[in-house]
């Protein structure tokens, strides 16, 4: 695993691991014991960088311990370099020539000559690698790095960063009104028994602010109360302490000298007959919480406790089993976010000189509605003139790690504490980010797969490395340092953003430990003066790189997000793992001619709307990924790429699979290929071999008319049999043309499916298979609905996505009714079609999201109901409601009839969802009985 504390050194001891197993036999016997003594040296040294890692959270370490420990990291990743170059030579372009006779002979002896040659040389090189560790080894010693992470016996006790708002006055705030009250009522609320309520967000959003507003608000109502600050690493006697001389103010047997138990007693023993308020500010764990809530006692006097965390996980254990009192703070509107910014810097709301108001709106939106980076921002310009050339400067600095003030180095002090908070595997995750640009949205399987490429993700707990993946990007959500932006049906974050100033944070921090060099259109080269070992190019012009003669040996990952043909050629990037070129309409084929050349390639993006993939594209034997989604006009794929033994995701937009795919049995994901009369049947033959298979999406156009339908439909039945008995979990058919020989003809069904999607065709009926398909989750189907049909999609248990496309005709399917326990875990639910659709009390308990139509001159008639809205009002957990309204042949008064009820109906919904109401055919309606 790679780590931006360690650089490469765990990726590199797992592959002098492999040196010392597989190829072991290939080597001689005293390279052995130097490899050997390579992988034990570096195993010593990658312990120290981790406890280096852990001790800069507590305080900066010295500079010349940061010296050596950024030597060692680049020998880490020069070693690396090394080590695969031997390791390629050691196994060889393939097995020895089988050839008979003499030229066999001549041909088995070159290589012979070859392979001793190679040893040889690769003696002599590990020979000067051990001398590189030795001396790094010698400097450990001479240097007393390992005292560097032995904590002093006196620490130094920093100032708490704060205390500017435990003493903010009130008149100085803005948009703290709001959550203050929403905060009194969730504490404020009748109930006798002791409650946690948890305030959660980012920092820097104002959590201790609020909490201690509310602390100053409603105080007065109780015997006593109590505000303390935890740090990450918080001496929990002390908190006890100063709980204690809090609490007991007034009474003069104030004690509090014992160890934690004592004070625990002490502190329950005092607050078990009282009503108390007690305030627990910034606290980073569980496990601190386990012990703090310890002193609690529980009573029936009202006592509230109110906690501030920017972890969301913390939040919902402090606050359990209450998870209703777990209060996520918003960001400021853009409307108090300007007015907190003109406060501060012009001293009134309204007082912003013509010529900056443009500016500041810009500088106010990429603060990202955070109060303290607001009020940062607005401090900084305090020292610049009032010109708009200044404050423009200042506003293109942010996000880019450029601005070095003292208010600015503050505020990433306070956010700082978040990264140091993360394990070291999620600050390497994190700090990858900084190769995106500004206001990037960030797809969470895009960013997974790049992570797996790059070797940051570890397998755990038997989940996958996808899988393992996704927990990493979900923890980085939790933690407030990610900012989801989209979401999927089952509550998954499908996107997020990096807010401008974590970016601000995590580019600097990657600049400075050499981990990412971000070329922009700023003309600023953020790097070291080291190696280059990850480049993100977003600027069309590269004479930055030219100027300072920068070197791409070493790069292990690249982005460009725009090209320019005075790029670099691709053979000159040996060491390249991920390759994505990003939005590049002017790039060209030809500039992927040297990409035969990349042996360690393991990802390769590329987002051009013109492109041709070059037949050496077989050649990438490490190549784990190719996305090729947004190249819509690559419809052929190289016939080489059959030779992809290693790739497991082949990503596409509508292309053909050559022969030859059955060799690819580490694929797991497929998608959109397209099979019509130029596919040979021997493809969908193949196809069945990828046992592996989990996802796959597929375009048929072999029409009914076609001669050989039936042999490619009996083949392609027979290979999708194969895949659901195996590995295949999401399906997605797309076809204009019928799909009826799928109807009856899978068995066994593909009982592991969990997503399913038929698009373009309409089937007649529910299939005998999908109905016993008990994991499905998510189906996108066109059918022909009726109540039956209907009942049996009611009766599936797990479903959480309903998309249905019908064209049910006649009396019986004018109006479809959803029975009570139907769909008991469907949460968001599409019925796309002119039928009127009616919920019984009790249908769909957990449907948040619903989009379906009504043709208002039919209710009454076909549904028989009194109640114009359909049984909405039953939907407890809705919170999304878009209604499409058929006006045709109705009455003016009775569309305006349906639209209120729909509005009283949701209105008295526990998540009082807002209705979307969209009206069809309006111009049809009657305007009175003659019409």
């Amino acid at each position: 695993m790679a780590s931006a504390a360690t650089g490469a050194m765990g990726s590199l001891l797992a592959k002098l691991a492999a040196l010392l197993g597989e190829d072991c036999y290939r080597m001689q016997r005293g390279t052995r014991r130097e490899v050997a003594f390579l992988r034990d040296e570096l195993s010593s040294m990658n312990a120290l960088l981790h406890r280096l890692a852990d001790a800069e959270a507590e305080a900066p370490l010295d500079p010349q311990t940061r010296e050596w420990r950024g030597q060692v990291r680049e020998m880490s990743y020069d070693i690396e370099d090394r080590v695969d170059d031997f390791m390629d030579q050691l196994r060889g372009p393939g097995p020895p020539t089988s050839g008979a006779g003499v030229v066999g002979l001549v041909l088995g002896y070159a290589q012979a000559v070859r392979e001793m040659v190679s040893r040889r040389g690769i003696a002599e090189q590990i020979q000067d690698l051990k001398a590189r560790v030795v001396e790094a080894g010698h400097r450990r010693k001479r240097y007393k790095v390992d005292a560097a992470v032995i904590s002093p016996s006196t620490p130094v006790v920093q100032v708490d960063r704060r205390l500017p708002a435990l003493y903010a006055e009130l008149r100085g705030l803005v948009g703290v009104n709001g959550p203050r009250e929403e905060l009194v009522r969730l504490l404020d609320d009748g109930d006798g028994r002791t409650k946690v309520v948890s305030v959660v967000g980012a920092g820097g959003l104002g959590k201790t602010t609020l909490a201690n507003q509310v602390y100053r608000s409603i105080g007065d109502r109780f015997d006593c109360k109590s505000f303390v600050s935890l740090s990450q690493n918080p001496d929990i006697g002390m908190i006890f302490r100063a709980m204690l001389s809090q609490l007991k103010k007034d009474d003069c047997e104030l004690t509090g000298s014992g160890g934690n138990e004592q004070l625990i007693n002490e502190l329950r023993d005092f607050l078990q007959d009282k009503r108390y308020l007690i305030v627990i500010d910034d606290i980073w764990s569980t496990q601190a919480w386990k012990i703090i809530k310890c002193a609690f006692s529980e009573n029936t006097r009202g006592s509230r406790i109110i906690v501030t965390t920017r972890i969301g996980t913390v939040a919902k254990s402090c606050s359990s089993p209450y998870y209703g009192l777990v209060y996520e703070l918003r960001a400021l509107s853009e409307d108090d976010s300007k007015m907190l910014f003109y406060r501060r810097i012009f001293g009134s709301d309204d007082e912003c000189p013509h010529q900056l108001k443009e500016v500041s709106v810009e500088i106010v939106r990429k603060c990202g509605g955070l109060p303290l980076a607001i009020i940062t921002m607005a401090s900084l310009l305090t020292t610049k003139s009032d010109t708009r050339e200044e404050w423009l400067k200042v506003c293109s600095s942010i996000g880019s790690g450029l601005e070095k003030n003292s208010d600015v180095v503050e505020m990433n002090m306070i956010l700082s504490l978040s990264y140091y908070d993360l394990p070291h595997n999620l600050r390497t995750c994190i700090l990858y980010m900084s190769m995106f640009p500004e206001d990037y949205e960030i797809r969470r399987d895009y960013l997974v797969r790049r992570w797996m490429a790059e070797g940051f993700i570890m397998g755990f707990g038997g989940r996958n490395l996808e899988e393992e993946g996704e927990c990493y990007f979900n923890e980085l959500i939790n933690r407030s340092l990610i900012q989801p932006v989209d979401f999927q049906y089952d509550g998954r974050v499908y996107a997020c953003r990096v807010h401008d100033l974590i970016l601000d944070l995590i580019v600097s921090k990657a600049v400075e430990e050499n981990f990412v060099t971000i070329v922009t259109d700023k003309r600023q080269i953020l790097c070291s003066h080291g190696k280059v070992h990850r480049l993100s190019f977003d600027s069309p012009s590269v004479e930055n790189m030219s100027a300072h003669s920068m070197s791409v040996a070493h790069v292990r990952s690249l982005n460009i997000f725009r090209y320019s043909e005075l790029m670099p050629p691709l053979s000159n990037f040996r060491t390249l793992r991920v390759l994505d070129l990003d939005g590049n309409e002017n790039l060209e084929s030809c500039y992927l001619e040297g990409i035969r050349k990349l042996f360690q390639l393991r990802y390769l993006r590329i987002r051009a709307s013109s492109i041709t993939l070059p037949e050496q594209i077989g050649e990438l034997q490490s190549l784990m990924i190719l996305d090729l989604l947004d190249c819509y006009s690559t419809t052929e794929l190289p016939a080489s790429i059959s030779k992809l033994w290693n790739l497991k995701w082949l990503i596409a937009h509508r292309v053909k699979l050559p022969n030859g795919v059955g060799n690819m049995q580490a694929l797991e994901f497929v998608s959109l290929v397209v099979v019509d009369y130029t596919t040979p049947v021997t493809v969908l033959q193949e196809l069945g071999k990828l046992t592996k298979l989990r996802t796959l999406g597929l375009d048929w156009r072999i029409s009914y008319t076609h001669k050989d339908k039936m042999a490619y439909a009996d083949n392609f039945v027979s290979s999708l049999v194969k895949l659901g008995t195996s590995n295949l979990r999401y399906l997605t058919l797309i076809s204009p043309w019928s799909l009826d020989f799928l109807l009856d003809s899978w068995s066994p069904p593909p009982h592991h499916l969990q997503e399913l999607a038929i698009k373009g065709c309409r089937l007649g009926r529910i299939p005998v298979w999908m109905a016993s398909l008990g994991n499905l989750t998510y189906l996108d189907v066109e059918v022909n609905v009726i109540q039956e049909t209907l009942q049996v999609l009611a009766d599936f248990p797990v479903l959480q996505f309903l998309k249905l496309y019908t064209n049910a005709a006649g009396p019986e399917g004018r109006c479809l009714v959803v029975s009570n326990n139907g769909f008991r875990c469907l949460k968001k639910l599409n019925f796309v079609h002119w039928t009127n659709l009616m919920f019984s009390e009790g249908a769909t308990p957990m449907l948040e999201t619903l989009e379906f139509q009504i043709i208002v001159h039919e209710v009454k008639i076909a549904c028989g109901s009194g109640s114009r809205d359909l049984g909405i009002r039953h939907l407890s957990a809705l919170k999304n409601l878009v209604v499409n309204i058929y006006c045709e042949c109705a009455r003016v008064e009775e569309v305006e009839a349906l639209e209120a009820a729909i509005h009283v109906a949701a209105s008295i919904l526990p998540n009082n969802p807002t209705p979307t109401l969209h009206r069809f055919r309006e111009a049809e309606m009657l305007m009175d009985d003659a019409g």
